[in-house]
């Protein structure tokens, strides 16, 4: 078969699936791409035959990823995955030759694809999963029961968002710190409807800091397209905090230079709650 043929996003897509997710159907290659069971049959075969030891059948219309292969279509990461969880699209990026734009690379922090695999599984089953996991504050391996409801990228890292039994409240777990594999461990009475932070929306107010010059707040009002002097953004409160790091902004303002602090937080009593050190 000519290269030029070849299905190549279907192809990425099964990837990603069985990568990310464990497995894969010919049911989710027909309902992502309106095709007939046939054609994905006959897609499923066909990457069999170019790549015979990197799919692995695991019963008679399910895939899954041989742990020591890697995608030969799919050159996205984790953050393509959870894309395509949360909006459903998926495209298969063809980088154009001689381009005049550029994106810069960041390393990627190791998460493991079997614990996402379970992740993903106990979220859509309300289940609770048993982890090992360790942290700055305690490095050494300690094992929690987990009730994942949502998989989250703050900025530059991945978290799982949901309960933990230990901690006796909704807490994030960051995704490259996970130990070993996980397992379902059944139902869970703790519910993405119980966690208040996720379900509560906040508005944050930002200005430029006070203490610039009218120039130099002038700038930063044009950057952020600021009306009468301020930005408004709203996001969930379990995200805020998030949201401030990455825009550099300190809630303790006037511990940095303004220069680089550049934007405050103008309505800091009304969110504080919401906030990790506030």
């Amino acid at each position: 078969m000519s290269s030029t043929k070849l299905p190549y996003e279907r192809l990425a897509f099964l990837e990603m699936l069985t990568f990310w997710m464990g497995e894969v159907r010919n049911k989710d290659l027909e309902t992502q791409f309106g095709i007939t069971r046939q054609q994905a049959y006959k897609d499923f075969a066909l990457h069999q035959r170019l790549h015979p030891a990197h799919l692995i059948k695991l019963d008679k219309a399910c895939y899954g990823f041989a742990d020591d292969r890697q995608p030969q279509y799919f050159h996205g990461g984790l953050d393509e995955f959870l894309v395509w969880l949360e909006t459903g699209h998926f495209a298969l990026s063809h980088p154009l030759p001689n381009t005049c734009a550029a994106r810069l690379e960041l390393p990627e922090r190791n998460i493991s694809r079997r614990i996402i695999a379970t992740l993903v599984k106990a979220i859509h089953q309300h289940a609770r999963v048993e982890v090992n996991y360790v942290s700055l504050s305690n490095p050494e391996n300690e094992g929690r029961i987990f009730s994942p409801h949502s998989l989250v990228k703050a900025g530059t890292r991945f978290h799982v968002r949901g309960y933990c039994e230990k901690s006796q409240g909704f807490r994030d777990l960051v995704l490259s710190r996970f130990r070993g594999e996980a397992e379902i461990e059944g139902p869970s009475p703790h519910s993405i409807d119980k966690d208040e932070a996720w379900q509560t929306s906040v508005t944050l107010i930002l200005s430029p800091d006070p203490r610039l010059s009218p120039a130099q707040r002038d700038v930063l009002a044009n950057d952020y397209q600021m009306k009468n002097g301020t930005l408004h953004i709203k996001t969930r409160a379990a995200l805020a905090d998030y949201l401030l790091r990455e825009m550099q902004v300190n809630i303790k303002y006037l511990d940095g230079k303004p220069e680089a602090q550049q934007l405050v937080l103008v309505n800091r009593d009304d969110v504080k709650q919401w906030l990790f050190n506030s």
